[in-house]
């Protein structure tokens, strides 16, 4: 869309107003998916969410490829809005009960991988498509969509069920043999079957293949538990989650995507072919970090990653806020300041990609227990979405109301604030189980200094 966007707007003959809600209004149609995730997760199964979500997908970019006007437009950001909603709570959450503790946070940063792919192929995409026709041309680039969407579908029918909710249903049978398949050893996959059973409140001698479940693991009660009579370590896993994906959005970075071409604009590139280049080279920089971070994941662990991360985040926006205003303060063109802002940017989104980016999505995602996973991780995505969606609809507005320059200032605030956040209350999470996770929360300060004197004597 960020490409699209440019065309859009001569096209369609909109405002700039206009073009901001329409880029930023699918967070909150997402919205709509998130909320419905948990419950229809719970309800069809994690697989079969997935499937849904693709078909979602699908609609959308065929809406949006054949749209006629700016309402129809709207229209088909909707219906793609509710697919982003689905997929971005379901992914990470199949991903982290599928996988075994020693690869889970290597394999959950596969969604937040895969989406800068996207993110990176659609930017070709935009400068591949430009060449064509105005009317043509940003409509190839959002109805291109259709590709993924397809292969996603069918190629989650391939795919196992999670364990954790088959055996939420009680197929203890379907159950082990998915963990069969997905363990290191059987033994490993009798350990991680256990573990399910006693979150789910299966008694450990109950072994048939179909048993009876709690009702009080199916669902009922867990809005209850997390928000009306959380105990302090529900509390401060609510807390954790609900601030990582505050603090992921809050720090600019779908100001940064959607609006790359403006910024690159705002910096002295005015040929729309080299804006677009350019932010091929954003996206460029992004997947490469994204994929450096997967493998550092379980290796270094989440919170020095993550407090690593939002350390280069605070320094290259503040390097950017500088360059920028520079720029805007003055009519020479000065090659030095546009440089420094165009490496500030590529910094920026690489700092974001190695820690913060995907950390997010597997933190929340490996952090609740079983009987709240889902709706705490649709939670948290909802948070995600509105937030997403506050900056991204704002964010020309913000900019002539305070200067681009001043607006990035704000988000380094925001990701210094961030940084102090995740300092005191994310305890580190690598290496554990699932089922281990709630003994690490209830005292962040103790939890988080303890676990990183252990990574020291590790180290």
């Amino acid at each position: 869309m960020s490409g699209a966007a440019l065309y859009i707007k001569t096209d369609l003959k909109i405002t700039d107003v206009q073009i901001e809600i329409l880029l930023g209004i699918i967070n909150v149609y997402s919205l709509v998916g998130s909320s419905l995730a948990g419950i229809t997760s719970d309800w069809i199964g994690r697989r079969y969410t997935i499937v849904l979500a693709g078909v979602i997908f699908f609609a959308g970019a065929v809406l949006m490829g054949f749209s006629p006007n700016y309402s129809f437009l709207m229209f088909g950001r909707f219906v793609a809005g509710i697919g982003i909603g689905y997929a971005l709570m379901i992914a990470p959450v199949y991903t982290a009960e599928v996988s075994p503790a020693s690869s889970r946070g290597f394999l959950t940063s596969f969604p937040e991988v895969f989406i800068n792919g996207g993110i990176l192929l659609g930017y070709i995409s935009n400068y591949a498509f430009a060449k064509l026709t105005l009317r043509l041309g940003w409509r190839l680039m959002l109805g291109i969509g259709v590709v993924p969407s397809v292969f996603l579908t069918l190629g989650v029918l391939a795919m196992p069920e999670s364990p954790r909710w088959l055996v939420m249903r009680g197929r203890l049978g379907d159950a082990i043999k998915v963990l069969n398949k997905t363990s290191d050893s059987k033994e490993e996959a009798q350990l991680r079957l256990a573990e399910i059973k006693e979150a789910a409140g299966i008694p450990e001698s109950c072994n048939e293949d179909i048993v009876e479940v709690p009702k009080k693991n199916k669902a009922e009660g867990v809005w209850k538990e997390l928000f009306l009579h959380p105990t302090p370590v529900i509390r401060h896993i609510v807390i954790a989650a609900l601030g990582i994906h505050f603090f992921q959005q809050a720090s600019g970075i779908d100001a940064v995507v959607l609006y790359s071409p403006r910024i690159f604009e705002k910096a002295g590139i005015t040929n729309d072919h080299e804006k677009l280049l350019a932010t091929v080279a954003v996206g460029f920089i992004k997947t490469s970090f994204i994929l450096v971070a997967t493998f550092m994941v379980d290796r270094v662990g989440r919170r020095i990653l993550l407090l690593s991360s939002v350390g280069g985040m605070v320094l290259s926006l503040l390097i950017l806020a500088t360059s920028l205003t520079i720029i805007d303060q003055t009519d020479q063109k000065l090659m030095w300041a546009i440089g420094l802002s165009i490496a500030s940017v590529l910094a920026y989104v690489a700092a974001f990609s190695i820690g913060l980016g995907p950390i997010t999505w597997v933190y929340s995602s490996e952090i609740f227990p079983l009987r709240l996973r889902a709706q705490g991780c649709a939670m948290g995505v909802v948070l995600n979405r509105v937030t997403s969606g506050l900056i991204s609809m704002t964010f020309l507005s913000l900019s002539k109301g305070i200067t681009i320059g001043g607006a990035f200032f704000l988000f380094g605030g925001v990701a210094g604030a961030g940084w102090l956040f995740f300092y005191f209350m994310l305890p580190e999470t690598q290496g554990k189980t699932l089922e281990e996770m709630e003994g690490s929360f209830g005292n962040s300060k103790v939890n988080a200094r303890t676990t990183d004197n252990n990574s020291n004597v590790q180290t």
